[in-house]
């Protein structure tokens, strides 16, 4: 099995609804997203798949939450654009957008600062 790694980056602002405590007001983060897929087999070129192809669908679903405040974007107006959340999000779009027969994301790690993340996995 091979399993290859993006990182990108994207700031933002949210407050969290219903938390008491700091959060609830408005703030922002410098947030960090490392976005893994496995496959079982390589292509002819030995490749898993493109590091460009995966880091471009990454892109195109960060730059949709790059400064921008959380919480009027989909899904986020509805629920706490939080770390677990915003991992869980990703990891679904960018499972429609590349899983096939061979591709599968294996997991999606948001991190809020240097010392904090949550990974969502299947």
């Amino acid at each position: 099995m091979h399993e290859l790694t993006v990182v990108s980056h994207f700031s933002s602002a949210h407050n969290l609804r219903g938390y008491d405590g700091a959060c609830e007001n408005l703030h922002g983060h410098n947030w960090k997203v490392e976005a893994s897929v496995t496959a079982e087999r390589l292509d002819k070129l030995g490749m898993a798949l493109d590091f460009k192809v995966l880091k471009g669908a990454l892109m195109k679903i960060v730059d949709g939450l790059d400064h921008r405040y959380l919480n009027e974007v989909p899904p986020f107006d509805k629920e706490n654009a939080t770390a677990e959340n915003i991992s869980r999000h990703i990891f679904t779009v960018l499972s429609k957008a590349l899983n096939d027969g061979n591709i599968k994301v294996s997991g999606v790690r948001v991190w809020e600062s240097e010392t904090a993340s949550a990974l969502y996995s299947e």
